[in-house]
Protein backbone atom coordinates (compact mmCIF):
# COMPACT_ATOMS: atom_id res chain seq x y z
CA UNK A 1 0.00 0.00 0.00
CA UNK A 2 1.46 3.09 -0.89
CA UNK A 3 -1.12 5.10 1.79
CA UNK A 4 1.29 7.11 4.27
CA UNK A 5 0.67 8.99 8.03
CA UNK A 6 2.15 12.37 8.65
CA UNK A 7 2.38 12.48 12.29
CA UNK A 8 3.94 15.21 15.08
CA UNK A 9 6.36 13.44 17.27
CA UNK A 10 6.69 16.33 19.73
CA UNK A 11 3.89 18.43 20.87
CA UNK A 12 2.75 20.04 17.69
CA UNK A 13 3.99 22.41 15.80
CA UNK A 14 6.28 20.56 14.07
CA UNK A 15 5.96 21.29 10.78
CA UNK A 16 3.82 18.62 9.44
CA UNK A 17 1.96 21.16 6.91
CA UNK A 18 5.24 21.72 4.83
CA UNK A 19 5.49 17.84 4.49
CA UNK A 20 2.30 17.77 3.59
CA UNK A 21 2.26 20.04 0.65
CA UNK A 22 5.79 18.70 -0.29
CA UNK A 23 4.63 15.15 -0.80
CA UNK A 24 0.93 15.96 -2.41
CA UNK A 25 2.29 15.94 -5.67
CA UNK A 26 2.81 12.39 -5.61
CA UNK A 27 -0.73 11.42 -3.53
CA UNK A 28 -4.38 11.27 -5.25
CA UNK A 29 -6.39 12.47 -1.85
CA UNK A 30 -4.98 14.23 1.45
CA UNK A 31 -7.24 13.78 4.47
CA UNK A 32 -7.22 14.98 7.83
CA UNK A 33 -7.82 12.61 10.63
CA UNK A 34 -8.08 14.31 14.15
CA UNK A 35 -8.26 17.26 15.52
CA UNK A 36 -10.29 20.54 15.26
CA UNK A 37 -9.36 24.17 14.14
CA UNK A 38 -7.09 24.28 17.06
CA UNK A 39 -4.27 22.95 15.23
CA UNK A 40 -2.63 25.13 12.71
CA UNK A 41 -0.67 24.26 9.27
CA UNK A 42 2.11 26.57 8.41
CA UNK A 43 2.82 26.49 4.35
CA UNK A 44 4.73 28.71 2.31
CA UNK A 45 4.63 28.33 -1.34
CA UNK A 46 6.57 31.29 -3.21
CA UNK A 47 6.76 33.65 -0.21
CA UNK A 48 2.49 33.33 0.20
CA UNK A 49 1.79 32.64 3.65
CA UNK A 50 -1.03 29.88 4.30
CA UNK A 51 -2.49 28.91 7.33
CA UNK A 52 -4.51 26.02 7.50
CA UNK A 53 -6.89 24.83 10.00
CA UNK A 54 -9.06 22.17 9.70
CA UNK A 55 -8.84 21.71 5.71
CA UNK A 56 -5.33 19.13 4.49
CA UNK A 57 -2.79 21.45 3.27
CA UNK A 58 -2.73 19.40 -0.25
CA UNK A 59 -5.51 22.11 -0.59
CA UNK A 60 -3.30 23.86 -2.27
CA UNK A 61 -2.76 21.69 -5.22
CA UNK A 62 -5.54 22.06 -6.99
CA UNK A 63 -5.46 18.66 -8.75
CA UNK A 64 -5.88 16.77 -5.47
CA UNK A 65 -9.33 15.71 -3.39
CA UNK A 66 -9.43 16.50 -0.02
CA UNK A 67 -11.19 14.70 2.93
CA UNK A 68 -11.71 15.87 6.34
CA UNK A 69 -12.25 12.43 7.85
CA UNK A 70 -14.83 11.22 10.67
CA UNK A 71 -11.98 11.47 13.88
CA UNK A 72 -12.17 15.35 13.00
CA UNK A 73 -14.45 17.33 15.55
CA UNK A 74 -15.43 20.49 13.04
CA UNK A 75 -16.95 23.77 13.65
CA UNK A 76 -19.33 25.07 10.31
CA UNK A 77 -18.44 28.72 10.89
CA UNK A 78 -14.53 28.32 11.14
CA UNK A 79 -14.51 25.90 8.15
CA UNK A 80 -16.77 28.15 6.19
CA UNK A 81 -14.41 31.18 7.30
CA UNK A 82 -11.16 29.22 6.27
CA UNK A 83 -12.88 28.45 2.83
CA UNK A 84 -13.33 31.97 2.33
CA UNK A 85 -10.17 33.25 3.11
CA UNK A 86 -8.57 30.42 1.14
CA UNK A 87 -10.96 31.74 -1.86
CA UNK A 88 -10.01 35.40 -1.47
CA UNK A 89 -6.41 34.62 -2.27
CA UNK A 90 -7.51 32.12 -5.36
CA UNK A 91 -7.66 28.60 -3.89
CA UNK A 92 -10.53 27.22 -4.81
CA UNK A 93 -11.84 24.65 -3.08
CA UNK A 94 -15.52 24.02 -3.56
CA UNK A 95 -16.02 20.43 -5.13
CA UNK A 96 -13.05 19.36 -3.94
CA UNK A 97 -13.42 18.89 -0.58
CA UNK A 98 -15.59 16.36 1.41
CA UNK A 99 -16.28 15.74 5.44
CA UNK A 100 -17.20 12.53 7.04
CA UNK A 101 -20.72 12.37 7.76
CA UNK A 102 -20.00 10.65 10.68
CA UNK A 103 -17.79 13.82 11.78
CA UNK A 104 -18.78 15.25 15.34
CA UNK A 105 -20.10 19.04 15.38
CA UNK A 106 -18.94 21.94 17.47
CA UNK A 107 -21.72 23.93 18.10
CA UNK A 108 -21.17 27.73 20.04
CA UNK A 109 -22.47 25.84 23.62
CA UNK A 110 -18.83 24.04 23.24
CA UNK A 111 -16.88 26.93 23.51
CA UNK A 112 -18.85 28.42 26.47
CA UNK A 113 -18.37 25.12 28.16
CA UNK A 114 -14.97 24.65 27.25
CA UNK A 115 -13.57 28.54 28.91
CA UNK A 116 -16.03 27.47 31.94
CA UNK A 117 -14.40 24.40 32.39
CA UNK A 118 -10.73 26.30 32.06
CA UNK A 119 -11.91 28.64 34.62
CA UNK A 120 -12.98 26.01 37.13
CA UNK A 121 -9.57 24.43 36.74
CA UNK A 122 -7.64 28.07 37.94
CA UNK A 123 -3.93 27.19 38.39
CA UNK A 124 -4.39 23.71 36.85
CA UNK A 125 -5.54 24.99 33.61
CA UNK A 126 -4.68 22.94 30.67
CA UNK A 127 -4.09 25.85 28.27
CA UNK A 128 -6.73 25.24 25.39
CA UNK A 129 -7.25 27.38 22.73
CA UNK A 130 -11.25 27.63 23.95
CA UNK A 131 -12.14 26.60 20.74
CA UNK A 132 -14.38 24.10 21.72
CA UNK A 133 -12.52 21.17 20.99
CA UNK A 134 -12.38 19.39 24.08
CA UNK A 135 -16.55 19.59 25.28
CA UNK A 136 -16.73 18.76 21.84
CA UNK A 137 -15.14 15.24 22.31
CA UNK A 138 -16.70 14.93 25.28
CA UNK A 139 -20.03 15.14 23.76
CA UNK A 140 -18.81 12.58 21.22
CA UNK A 141 -17.73 9.97 23.47
CA UNK A 142 -21.05 10.45 25.65
CA UNK A 143 -22.89 9.82 22.73
CA UNK A 144 -24.62 13.33 22.90
CA UNK A 145 -23.07 14.70 19.80
CA UNK A 146 -24.55 15.95 16.77
CA UNK A 147 -22.68 15.16 13.38
CA UNK A 148 -22.42 16.28 9.99
CA UNK A 149 -24.52 13.44 9.14
CA UNK A 150 -27.76 15.25 11.25
CA UNK A 151 -27.47 18.17 8.83
CA UNK A 152 -29.81 16.06 6.32
CA UNK A 153 -32.54 16.53 8.43
CA UNK A 154 -31.67 20.07 8.71
CA UNK A 155 -34.94 21.81 10.88
CA UNK A 156 -34.15 18.52 13.09
CA UNK A 157 -31.10 19.44 13.23
CA UNK A 158 -31.49 23.33 14.86
CA UNK A 159 -34.27 22.23 17.43
CA UNK A 160 -31.70 19.71 18.76
CA UNK A 161 -29.26 22.25 18.56
CA UNK A 162 -31.11 24.69 20.67
CA UNK A 163 -32.29 22.35 22.93
CA UNK A 164 -28.68 21.07 23.87
CA UNK A 165 -27.27 25.16 24.24
CA UNK A 166 -30.42 25.83 26.66
CA UNK A 167 -29.25 22.89 29.07
CA UNK A 168 -25.42 23.48 29.05
CA UNK A 169 -26.91 27.69 29.73
CA UNK A 170 -28.82 26.87 32.72
CA UNK A 171 -25.49 23.92 33.93
CA UNK A 172 -23.60 26.99 33.50
CA UNK A 173 -25.78 29.64 34.74
CA UNK A 174 -25.33 31.51 31.62
CA UNK A 175 -27.26 33.27 29.43
CA UNK A 176 -28.52 31.60 26.03
CA UNK A 177 -28.42 33.94 23.20
CA UNK A 178 -30.20 32.24 20.20
CA UNK A 179 -28.93 35.15 18.00
CA UNK A 180 -25.63 34.01 17.97
CA UNK A 181 -26.69 30.44 16.33
CA UNK A 182 -28.24 32.63 13.27
CA UNK A 183 -24.63 32.67 11.91
CA UNK A 184 -24.10 29.22 12.97
CA UNK A 185 -26.79 27.62 11.47
CA UNK A 186 -26.08 29.68 8.11
CA UNK A 187 -22.52 27.97 7.76
CA UNK A 188 -23.72 24.37 8.54
CA UNK A 189 -26.34 24.38 6.25
CA UNK A 190 -23.95 25.89 3.85
CA UNK A 191 -21.35 22.82 4.81
CA UNK A 192 -24.27 20.11 4.07
CA UNK A 193 -23.51 20.41 0.75
CA UNK A 194 -19.83 18.97 1.44
CA UNK A 195 -20.83 15.70 4.08
CA UNK A 196 -20.40 12.34 1.99
CA UNK A 197 -19.76 8.90 3.36
CA UNK A 198 -15.85 9.19 3.61
CA UNK A 199 -15.00 5.49 4.70
CA UNK A 200 -16.67 4.62 1.83
CA UNK A 201 -15.03 7.18 -0.41
CA UNK A 202 -11.50 6.45 0.46
CA UNK A 203 -11.73 2.52 0.37
CA UNK A 204 -13.13 2.51 -3.24
CA UNK A 205 -10.15 4.79 -4.07
CA UNK A 206 -7.64 2.85 -2.53
CA UNK A 207 -9.36 -0.55 -3.82
CA UNK A 208 -9.03 1.23 -7.23
CA UNK A 209 -5.35 1.74 -6.89
CA UNK A 210 -5.39 5.57 -6.03
CA UNK A 211 -2.95 6.76 -2.91
CA UNK A 212 -4.00 8.45 0.35
CA UNK A 213 -1.77 11.13 2.28
CA UNK A 214 -3.17 11.59 5.78
CA UNK A 215 -2.39 14.38 7.86
CA UNK A 216 -2.56 14.38 11.69
CA UNK A 217 -2.99 17.45 13.81
CA UNK A 218 -0.70 18.25 17.22
CA UNK A 219 1.64 15.55 18.03
CA UNK A 220 2.33 12.40 19.61
CA UNK A 221 3.10 13.95 23.00
CA UNK A 222 -0.24 15.57 23.34
CA UNK A 223 -2.55 12.28 22.10
CA UNK A 224 -5.06 11.58 25.37
CA UNK A 225 -3.81 8.64 25.68
CA UNK A 226 -0.51 8.21 25.29
CA UNK A 227 0.63 12.04 25.83
CA UNK A 228 1.33 14.29 28.98
CA UNK A 229 -1.99 13.59 29.86
CA UNK A 230 -4.10 16.01 31.42
CA UNK A 231 -2.11 18.60 29.68
CA UNK A 232 -2.89 16.66 26.12
CA UNK A 233 -5.40 17.03 23.46
CA UNK A 234 -8.72 15.48 23.18
CA UNK A 235 -8.18 13.09 20.57
CA UNK A 236 -5.21 10.11 19.15
CA UNK A 237 -2.88 12.19 17.31
CA UNK A 238 -0.37 9.19 16.83
CA UNK A 239 -0.01 7.32 13.81
CA UNK A 240 -3.19 4.78 14.88
CA UNK A 241 -5.94 7.82 14.95
CA UNK A 242 -5.44 7.61 11.01
CA UNK A 243 -7.58 3.95 10.81
CA UNK A 244 -10.17 5.07 13.65
CA UNK A 245 -10.31 8.41 12.33
CA UNK A 246 -10.88 7.80 8.28
CA UNK A 247 -11.97 4.22 8.47
CA UNK A 248 -9.28 3.19 6.45
CA UNK A 249 -8.11 -0.32 7.54
CA UNK A 250 -4.99 -0.73 9.36
CA UNK A 251 -3.10 -3.14 6.35
CA UNK A 252 -3.89 -0.47 3.86
CA UNK A 253 -1.55 1.80 5.41
CA UNK A 254 1.68 0.93 3.94
CA UNK A 255 4.31 3.89 5.57
CA UNK A 256 4.55 6.25 8.84
CA UNK A 257 6.32 9.54 8.11
CA UNK A 258 7.38 11.05 11.93
CA UNK A 259 8.31 15.26 11.45
CA UNK A 260 10.60 16.71 14.44
CA UNK A 261 11.80 19.94 14.77
CA UNK A 262 15.89 20.24 15.45
CA UNK A 263 14.71 21.55 19.01
CA UNK A 264 11.50 21.07 21.12
CA UNK A 265 8.77 23.18 21.21
CA UNK A 266 5.12 23.28 22.61
CA UNK A 267 2.24 25.96 23.89
CA UNK A 268 -0.16 25.78 26.90
CA UNK A 269 0.90 24.14 30.54
CA UNK A 270 2.62 20.89 31.38
CA UNK A 271 5.83 19.13 31.72
CA UNK A 272 8.81 19.96 29.35
CA UNK A 273 11.70 18.39 30.68
CA UNK A 274 14.11 20.39 28.44
CA UNK A 275 12.42 23.80 28.44
CA UNK A 276 14.70 26.57 28.39
CA UNK A 277 13.99 29.41 29.88
CA UNK A 278 16.63 31.63 29.43
CA UNK A 279 18.06 33.93 26.95
CA UNK A 280 18.86 30.32 24.26
CA UNK A 281 15.08 29.75 24.54
CA UNK A 282 14.37 33.27 23.51
CA UNK A 283 16.81 33.04 20.92
CA UNK A 284 14.82 30.12 19.86
CA UNK A 285 11.75 31.32 20.05
CA UNK A 286 12.76 34.98 17.85
CA UNK A 287 15.11 33.08 15.64
CA UNK A 288 12.26 30.32 14.81
CA UNK A 289 9.46 32.49 15.25
CA UNK A 290 8.08 30.25 17.13
CA UNK A 291 4.34 32.18 17.90
CA UNK A 292 0.94 30.34 17.16
CA UNK A 293 -0.32 30.17 13.83
CA UNK A 294 -4.16 30.25 15.29
CA UNK A 295 -3.44 31.79 18.60
CA UNK A 296 -0.44 33.44 18.16
CA UNK A 297 0.78 32.43 21.88
CA UNK A 298 4.55 32.78 21.85
CA UNK A 299 5.72 28.99 22.41
CA UNK A 300 8.15 27.27 25.00
CA UNK A 301 11.60 26.58 23.61
CA UNK A 302 13.78 23.98 24.51
CA UNK A 303 16.43 21.29 23.64
CA UNK A 304 15.81 18.25 21.15
CA UNK A 305 14.65 15.19 23.89
CA UNK A 306 15.77 11.88 22.41
CA UNK A 307 13.56 9.82 24.78
CA UNK A 308 10.66 11.75 23.24
CA UNK A 309 11.70 11.01 20.18
CA UNK A 310 12.24 7.32 20.82
CA UNK A 311 9.13 7.05 22.31
CA UNK A 312 6.82 8.60 19.41
CA UNK A 313 9.32 6.01 16.90
CA UNK A 314 7.75 3.01 18.84
CA UNK A 315 4.43 4.78 19.22
CA UNK A 316 3.99 5.48 15.51
CA UNK A 317 5.86 2.67 13.74
CA UNK A 318 8.14 5.48 12.35
CA UNK A 319 9.67 4.61 8.75
CA UNK A 320 11.59 8.27 8.74
CA UNK A 321 11.60 11.58 9.76
CA UNK A 322 11.62 14.73 8.65
CA UNK A 323 13.44 16.98 10.57
CA UNK A 324 12.78 20.99 10.59
CA UNK A 325 14.02 24.15 11.08
CA UNK A 326 17.82 22.87 11.45
CA UNK A 327 18.86 26.56 10.41
CA UNK A 328 17.41 27.72 13.65
CA UNK A 329 20.60 26.25 15.29
CA UNK A 330 22.90 27.96 12.97
CA UNK A 331 24.31 30.89 15.04
CA UNK A 332 24.66 28.68 18.08
CA UNK A 333 28.49 27.68 19.62
CA UNK A 334 26.82 24.70 21.52
CA UNK A 335 24.30 22.49 20.98
CA UNK A 336 22.73 20.30 23.85
CA UNK A 337 20.69 16.97 23.47
CA UNK A 338 18.79 14.89 25.92
CA UNK A 339 20.02 11.52 25.73
CA UNK A 340 17.94 10.50 29.02
CA UNK A 341 16.36 11.49 32.11
CA UNK A 342 17.87 11.55 36.33
CA UNK A 343 15.02 10.73 38.67
CA UNK A 344 15.31 10.00 42.39
CA UNK A 345 18.81 9.56 41.45
CA UNK A 346 18.00 7.00 38.59
CA UNK A 347 18.90 7.24 35.04
CA UNK A 348 15.67 6.32 33.30
CA UNK A 349 14.78 6.15 29.43
CA UNK A 350 11.31 5.42 29.24
CA UNK A 351 8.07 7.89 29.27
CA UNK A 352 6.47 7.86 32.83
CA UNK A 353 2.96 8.04 32.55
CA UNK A 354 2.64 11.01 35.16
CA UNK A 355 2.76 14.64 34.27
CA UNK A 356 3.86 15.13 37.90
CA UNK A 357 7.10 12.87 37.58
CA UNK A 358 7.62 14.29 33.81
CA UNK A 359 7.77 17.47 35.52
CA UNK A 360 10.31 16.93 37.79
CA UNK A 361 13.07 14.75 35.69
CA UNK A 362 16.53 16.27 35.09
CA UNK A 363 17.15 16.38 31.90
CA UNK A 364 20.65 14.60 31.14
CA UNK A 365 22.31 16.08 28.16
CA UNK A 366 25.24 15.18 25.47
CA UNK A 367 27.26 18.88 24.12
CA UNK A 368 27.88 19.26 20.57
CA UNK A 369 29.50 21.83 19.02
CA UNK A 370 27.36 24.26 17.11
CA UNK A 371 28.01 24.81 13.11
CA UNK A 372 28.22 28.93 13.39
CA UNK A 373 27.23 28.52 9.10
CA UNK A 374 24.15 28.94 7.62
CA UNK A 375 22.05 26.60 6.33
CA UNK A 376 19.36 28.50 4.91
CA UNK A 377 18.27 27.31 1.79
CA UNK A 378 20.58 24.31 1.68
CA UNK A 379 18.82 21.09 -0.43
CA UNK A 380 21.81 18.57 -0.62
CA UNK A 381 22.68 16.43 2.41
CA UNK A 382 26.47 16.94 1.12
CA UNK A 383 26.73 21.18 0.97
CA UNK A 384 25.37 20.97 4.81
CA UNK A 385 28.37 22.06 7.05
CA UNK A 386 29.98 18.83 8.46
CA UNK A 387 29.08 19.22 12.01
CA UNK A 388 25.21 19.60 10.87
CA UNK A 389 25.78 16.61 9.01
CA UNK A 390 27.26 14.89 12.43
CA UNK A 391 24.38 16.65 14.18
CA UNK A 392 22.11 14.12 12.14
CA UNK A 393 23.73 11.72 12.34
CA UNK A 394 23.75 12.14 16.00
CA UNK A 395 19.81 12.12 16.32
CA UNK A 396 19.31 9.27 14.18
CA UNK A 397 21.68 7.03 16.60
CA UNK A 398 19.92 8.12 19.67
CA UNK A 399 16.20 7.78 17.90
CA UNK A 400 16.76 4.49 16.02
CA UNK A 401 15.13 6.01 12.59
CA UNK A 402 16.87 7.38 9.59
CA UNK A 403 15.99 11.11 8.89
CA UNK A 404 14.70 11.01 5.31
CA UNK A 405 13.87 14.79 4.85
CA UNK A 406 15.45 17.96 6.26
CA UNK A 407 13.96 21.10 6.31
CA UNK A 408 16.46 24.24 5.76
CA UNK A 409 13.65 27.11 5.25
CA UNK A 410 9.94 27.76 5.08
CA UNK A 411 9.45 27.44 1.62
CA UNK A 412 8.35 24.46 -0.11
CA UNK A 413 11.59 23.25 -1.69
CA UNK A 414 13.77 24.49 0.95
CA UNK A 415 14.42 20.54 1.77
CA UNK A 416 16.94 18.51 1.88
CA UNK A 417 16.12 14.58 0.39
CA UNK A 418 18.54 12.33 1.85
CA UNK A 419 19.45 9.57 -0.24
CA UNK A 420 18.47 6.02 0.27
CA UNK A 421 15.79 6.47 3.04
CA UNK A 422 11.93 5.37 2.55
CA UNK A 423 11.65 9.64 1.87
CA UNK A 424 12.89 8.96 -1.61
CA UNK A 425 10.46 6.29 -2.28
CA UNK A 426 7.52 8.50 -1.03
CA UNK A 427 8.32 11.69 -3.26
CA UNK A 428 8.51 9.35 -6.10
CA UNK A 429 5.37 7.48 -5.53
CA UNK A 430 3.65 8.02 -8.96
Amino acid sequence: MRNLVIVGTQWGDEGKGKFVDLLTPNFDIVVRYQGGHNAGHTVIVNSKRFILRLIPSGILHPDKVCVIGNGVVVDPEALMQEIEELASVGVQVEGRLFVSDRASLILPYHRVADRASEEARGGERVGTTLRGIGPAYEDKVGRRALRACDLFDFERFKTRALANAAEVSFRLGSELLESKYESYFQSAERMASMVRNTAYLLNRAVDDGKSVLLEGAQGTMLDVDHGTFPYVTSSNAIAGGATTGTGLAPNKIGGVLGVSKAYVTRVGSGPFPTELLDSTGEHLRQRGNEYGSVTGRPRRTGWFDAVIARYSVMLNGIDSIALTKLDVLDELDEINVCIGYKYNGELIQEVPALASVLSKVEPVYKTVPGWKVSTSGIRDFDRLPSKAQDYVRLLEDLIGCPIGLISTGAERNDTVVVPNTPAVRWLTAH
